[in-house]
Order: C-alpha cells, then structure tokens, then sequence
C-alpha cells in the first residue's frame, strides 16, 4: 500500500504543467533548512524510492545530486504524472525517515519545487549545475568525489541503474559513449572556479524554463489538460496511446520487416509515449527488464546519428497514433 500524503497542503496552489514526456528540475528541501540525509544509509533508502517510482510510475531520473538538507532531480515523466511520482518519492522517504529515528512531523519543507524546462536547450546545463552542488558548497573540490551524484555514472566509472538514463545529456556531446562521456567531463571541469550563471535564474512565468515559444505551449498544456475528455476524443487518444500491439505492428509495416530493430523501435516508442511497464516490454519480447532499460537507452543514441531511421520512427509512432484515434473517433460517446 502506498503512504498516505503527510505533506501540508496550502492555498491557492499553482497548477503543475503535467503533460508526457515532460522533464523537471525537481528540488526539495528539509523543513527549516533541516538536515534530511543523516547518514549513507538514508541516501540509499532515497535512492531505492527513486527506483521504486521508476517501477511503478515510469519515472526517468537525467540527473540527481543529494545534498544534507536538500536534493536535486532532473526528472522525466512518460506518463504525465509528475505529482503522482514525486508524492511516492516524498511521502515514503519521511515515512522511512520518521519511523527509522522515532520522529514526527514534517521531514521536507512544504510542497517541491518543480521547474519545467525545455529539455532540448537546458538538459546539458543543468545537469553540470546539479552536479556541481557538492563543488559549490565546498564538500569537494571535483565531483568525481562526491559518492552521491550521478555524475560516476556519466563518466563512466559507475554503472547506472535502470532507473537513471544518461543518454539525454550525454547525446549532446556525441554518438560514441566513451568520447561523450570524456566531453561531459570537460564540460562540468571548465565551470569549476568561475563564477557560473545558475540557470534558474531564467526561469520565467509559471516556473518554467525555456523559449517564449516553449512556455507558450506549455501554458496551454494547462487547458488540455483540464478539458472534458468526453467532449474532445482526439485529445483522448492521443493521451491513452496505442498498446503494444498496434504500435509494434506499426513499426513492422513502416521498417516492412521484423527483427531485431522494430523490436527495439517499438520499445523505444512504448517506454516514451505510453505507459506500458517494463514488466509487460519484458514479457512481450522476452527478455529482462535491464535490457529493456539498456535497448531504450542504446536506440536513443542510435537515432541521434541516423536520420533515416529517426523519420522512420516517427512515422511508426505517428501511425499508431492516428489509428488509435481514429478508433476513439469511431467509437459512439455516451453522455
């Protein structure tokens, strides 16, 4: 059963711009400026509820850093459902933390702090500003150092878990894991002594961060959000998706084979815009979940450098988009 949400509640809230595929720089603080990790212990059990929301709510942590009294994420959301991942996250750690030290009351400071942004333009610069943390605060002089970022893990030196994809950032700094991982350090090693601009200091209206056109949109993803899915069946369909099925046979008939590729396609597709689990990509086609998690991560870069096959998955995916839809169209809507 999951833990009932203990976080206070106040008035007048702002909406969350919630919508698939949607990345965040998540922070949340210790109530007071309290400490909330008061030993490595804590961190693991932190970690441990990062991957439990990647299991059951499709959470894909870009980036992470846990400081004493606070934490950073760079959080992705295929399903849309950002306050549904993070009250799991928040929720279970005090619980653990509170039963663990026979404690009460509120571990974490109010509500999180969710920043929206657009990924294509901020990814890069805010991981390096979520792993420079530790270097700022002066615990370290190189976050290679500090044992709880992920910034091991996009090095190099640290495998990464299921839960934890490197691929957004790193694809900005090539094709070739070993030279993006060699670039990404530079990266970070050139902002370290030099006064670095924090980029949410660009965050503009209704906490977001990105272009006048980004924020635009995303403010209207408020409205759609917020429609009657009854009136607006496109909308709809577009929001349920295809399942399995439809959307592999779409990526055979677009590659007009099947093999390993359209596998791996459909994969990709189904773990970016569905919420179809890792469990039930397992079962279909057979194989573990860690492999589920690596062949999305391995297609991510493979579309990078192959514009061929990036149009063809978009066509698959827009395919078994419109025939999703169409059905919905078809379907009568019951007052």
């Amino acid at each position: 059963m999951e833990p009932l949400a203990i976080l206070p509640k106040k008035m007048a809230r702002q909406l969350r711009i919630e919508y698939r595929g949607a990345v965040y720089h998540v922070i949340s603080r210790g109530n007071q400026k309290n400490t909330i990790f008061f030993s490595d212990n804590d961190r693991i059990a932190f970690l441990k509820y990062c991957q439990g929301a990647h299991e059951r709510y499709g959470a894909f942590v870009h980036s992470y850093c846990l400081m004493n009294n606070h934490y950073h994420l760079l959080l992705e959301t295929p399903r849309g459902n950002l306050s549904q991942i993070m009250h799991f996250i928040n929720a279970s750690y005090t619980i653990f933390i509170n039963t663990k030290y026979s404690r009460t009351g509120h571990l974490l400071q109010g509500r999180f702090k969710a920043i929206l942004i657009q990924a294509d333009s901020y990814a890069q610069e805010l991981s390096r500003y979520i792993h420079l943390n530790p270097v700022r605060a002066a615990i370290v002089r190189d976050p290679m150092d500090y044992r709880w970022s992920s910034y091991r893990e996009f090095i190099g030196r640290r495998a990464s878990p299921p839960w934890l994809s490197t691929v957004l950032v790193l694809s900005y700094f090539g094709n070739e894991q070993g030279k993006a991982q060699s670039r990404y350090a530079a990266y970070v090693a050139e902002a370290i002594g030099r006064a670095e601009l924090n980029p949410m200091s660009k965050v503009g209206a209704c906490s977001i961060l990105g272009s006048e056109e980004f924020i635009k949109v995303a403010k209207n993803m408020i409205c759609i959000n917020n429609v009657d899915k009854r009136e607006v069946p496109a909308i709809r369909g577009l929001k349920e998706m295809a399942d399995l099925a439809a959307i592999q046979e779409a990526v055979e008939q677009v590659m007009k084979t099947k093999n390993k590729l359209t596998r791996n396609m459909t994969i990709l597709i189904c773990r970016k815009n569905t919420q179809i689990t890792l469990g039930e990509l397992s079962a279909h086609f057979r194989i573990s979940k860690s492999a589920v998690g690596k062949i999305s991560g391995q297609m991510g870069l493979l579309l990078e450098a192959d514009d061929v096959l990036k149009k063809a998955m978009s066509d698959a995916a827009d395919r078994a988009i419109k025939r999703k839809v169409e059905s919905v169209d078809a379907t009568p809507i019951r007052s």
